[in-house]
């Protein structure tokens, strides 16, 4: 059935042009200029476009009615709250910005179309249009990536070692994640892919004093609330990259190197199941590299809850080496 699809697009295409070309040789036979638009063919142009605005202001606040309520939930992180007020200022700039623009495009095909009886005005350049234009984004611009850079800064930042926090690395692995906690002495072991072997899936080296309090989980990893995360990234295969929506957070996992964020959770996974009135809601850490044919199912789901409840749960994990 696709190669059948496919030979009769291919058809439709050769006789289209076909035709075409049988429409060039018949105008060219009456004495026609056929690249010379005509006053008829203006104003048809003009019209056809002047009813596609309307068409596309239509299907545009059609998609803003019928999904603007399927966007994400309030961000689940203290930085994710600055990233949801530039998202809203950006498209509380550009929204007006693109239907202006296009109802002033397409306003302008429709009345300016071609006509016999209206010359056009030669109308070179303006420096002032140009300083106008050109300076207005720009400035627009500066504020929306300085706003930005301030939130890039507050995770990307390394979370102070005296400060208290969560250290987690994150390895990816076609098709699954593995989190491994650092110790009660606060620092991640070494790994190697040279030491992957047996059950040791990670690499992880059993020879290293930091890596003996590890602790390593698959299927869900937990997060106290309110308590800064340090998070480590690393790839075994392909580059992988760790996508965390609820907490407007992502980082690419790439082979042979460790990158890293950090993030505080501010909103448990019970606050979050209440706040969106869905009982089956769970905060997940997808993979949003297209890294093989698994892909889709490369997700670990995430619970964020009380410090008590994270230290009852980490308590039970079993260490690297025992």
């Amino acid at each position: 059935m696709t190669i059948v699809v496919i030979i009769t697009a291919i058809l439709i295409i050769i006789v289209a042009s076909q035709l075409l070309k049988i429409a060039e040789l018949r105008a060219k036979s009456k004495g026609e200029l056929i690249y010379e638009v005509s006053e008829k063919a203006g104003k048809t142009q003009g019209t056809l476009l002047l009813t596609f605005l309307f068409v596309l202001m239509g299907f545009f606040f059609w998609q803003m009615y019928s999904w603007y309520g399927l966007r994400l939930p309030d961000s689940a992180s203290v930085h994710g709250e600055s990233i949801d007020f530039l998202s809203d200022v950006t498209y509380m700039i550009i929204t007006p910005v693109f239907i202006l623009t296009h109802i002033v495009l397409l306003w302008f095909c429709y009345k300016y179309a071609y006509s016999s009886k209206r010359k056009a005005l030669f109308f070179s350049h303006s420096y002032k249009l140009e300083v106008i234009w050109t300076i207005t984004p720009a400035l627009v611009l500066t504020v929306l990536i300085l706003m930005g850079l301030t939130s890039w800064n507050q995770i990307m930042t390394p979370v102070p070692s005296e400060t208290d926090h969560v250290l987690i690395e994150l390895t990816g692995q076609q098709f699954t994640w593995t989190a491994r906690y650092a110790g009660d002495d606060k620092k991640l072991g070494r790994s190697h892919v040279t030491l992957i072997e047996g059950v040791n899936a990670t690499g992880v080296d059993a020879k290293d004093e930091n890596a003996k309090d590890d602790k390593l989980v698959k299927g869900e990893f937990h997060l106290p609330v309110g308590v800064p995360v340090q998070f480590v990234f690393r790839s075994l295969d392909a580059i992988h990259s760790a996508y965390l929506p609820h907490f407007r957070a992502q980082m690419n996992c790439v082979p042979g190197i460790t990158t890293q964020f950090n993030f505080t959770p501010t909103i448990t996974t019970e606050e979050m199941k209440a706040k969106t009135g869905n009982e089956e809601f769970n905060y997940v850490l997808l993979c949003n590299k297209i890294c093989g044919a698994a892909h889709y199912n490369m997700q670990m789901d995430v619970i964020v809850e009380s410090q008590e409840d994270y230290d009852k749960w980490l308590a039970e994990q079993k260490t690297f080496v025992e």
